[in-house]
């Protein structure tokens, strides 16, 4: 099969003010848009991933898997990513104006993580993927730490906290204070929102760590993190807790409006019946399809030695029983690193050994977010494990930090015909990795 035809049909792309690449080169050919080379040159890491292409046989999908991730509260980004897929098709330039294609009727879609935070809109994010979900599409949300970050930190309002994590709301700091907006103006807009809501002095009660928290923190702590993390833990929650109530006047948001904002938060998400319900019931931190591994940022030796011995169900079991249990053990623990590690020293290490374990379980290859990218996705290797890199920088508040032009709309597909599609609009070329053809 030509490289042409395996570009999607961009089904209502002019909707949406985006150019997508319409044509397409091996996945190799980017250089170092495309490889990590890591100490090497272009030529020593092709060879290295040919290596470990032959070394393993690789199981693919059975369907298509479309991968879109850190989309950080973008709708309009989710919405051309869709498009790019080829799985959706829209009908107009409102995000409910989508319809599945042929082939998106059979195939996984998969959101890997990070829909919360930097905007510009969580709520209308959360309600195109609703409908998405309701269009009949197989919709799948992994965990990523925005969105686990947010609800810690919304839940520990007005709930009985654990000892030692009645900091985990002011934790969020600045980062909160546009959802919270989002909600008030939302669903806070009638003259009686704040009938019930008591006076502020209590509202920063319930909002901040009590003064006792500083001296209890350290010692609870102990066992789960190094002295230097906890030193930085207490420095960070008390520069937050100073500035919040800043962070919230220059929203234009009272502390009153805030508690209550983090109320209503938790009526929507949290309850059984709210709106938003859906969002954290049908999250996993892990999705496995063959020889693929699907997580928001990665994978440790713990992690893989679970999976060599109990699978990736089990894997999940724990980190949902975790996500309702003590906050601090689940945010600093084992599981989590799942979602937050960039490989960095401080981070729990992936060895040789570890890999080994995965590779033992049939497990060849890790397809993941979190670590921005800005032309487009990118393989790495680590530890003989195959990464493909898939954070291609798509909310607009991220797209302009990183200064680049245009709207973000990008899509990961991994074929049941030994074929994974990269597609970016910061890439001129459709990327192909097509491991027969190494």
């Amino acid at each position: 099969m030509s490289h042409a035809k395996l570009i999607p049909h961009y089904h209502g792309i002019e909707h949406t003010g985006i150019q997508l690449p319409d044509r397409a080169q091996p996945w190799v050919h980017g250089k170092k848009r495309s490889l990590q080379r890591r100490r090497r040159n272009h030529q020593q890491t092709v060879e290295q991933l040919t290596e470990l292409v032959k070394q393993y046989d690789w199981h693919w999908p059975r369907k298509p898997v479309y991968f879109i991730s850190d989309l950080h509260a973008d709708a309009d980004a989710l919405m051309a990513s869709l498009i790019a897929s080829g799985g959706v098709k829209a009908k107009g330039k409102h995000h409910h104006q989508l319809k599945l294609t042929k082939q998106g009727k059979h195939a996984d879609f998969l959101i890997g993580g990070d829909c919360f935070d930097k905007g510009p809109s969580n709520l209308a994010l959360l309600k195109t993927m609703n409908k998405l979900y309701k269009r009949g599409a197989n919709l799948h949300i992994l965990a990523g730490n925005h969105d686990i970050r947010v609800k810690l930190g919304m839940r520990s309002v007005e709930g009985n906290n654990a000892p030692g994590c009645e900091h985990f709301f002011i934790r969020m700091g600045a980062k909160a204070v546009p959802f919270l907006k989002e909600i008030n103006d939302s669903y806070l807009s009638h003259a009686h929102s704040l009938k019930h809501i008591p006076g502020k002095r209590h509202c920063m009660k319930k909002l901040y760590p009590p003064n006792s928290w500083y001296d209890d923190f350290p010692a609870i702590a102990a066992e789960i993190l190094p002295q230097s993390m906890i030193d930085k833990e207490l420095r960070r929650i008390s520069e937050k807790q100073a500035a919040f109530e800043e962070y919230c006047d220059d929203a234009g948001l009272s502390v009153r409006r805030a508690y209550a904002a983090a109320l209503q938060w938790q009526r929507l998400f949290l309850h059984k019946d709210g709106e938003f319900s859906w969002f954290y019931r049908r999250m996993r931190l892990a999705l496995r399809r063959g020889s693929f591994l699907f997580v928001h940022a990665g994978m440790d030796n713990n992690v893989a030695h679970l999976i060599n011995k109990k699978g990736v169900k089990q894997l999940n079991r724990q980190f949902r029983k975790q996500l309702y249990g003590n906050p601090l053990r689940f945010y600093y623990g084992p599981v989590v690193n799942a979602i937050r590690t960039k490989y960095r020293p401080g981070d729990r290490p992936l060895t040789t050994r570890g890999a080994q374990h995965a590779h033992d379980n049939d497990l060849h290859v890790i397809v993941h977010g979190h670590k921005n990218m800005l032309n487009g996705q990118r393989i790495s290797v680590r530890k003989t494990m195959v990464n493909f890199e898939c954070d291609v920088t798509l909310d607009s508040h991220s797209r302009n930090k990183e200064r680049l032009e245009g709207k973000g709309a990008g899509v990961t597909i991994i074929r049941p015909d030994r074929k994974v599609i990269g597609i970016s609009t910061d890439h001129p070329y459709v990327k192909v990795f097509d491991p027969d053809s190494l």
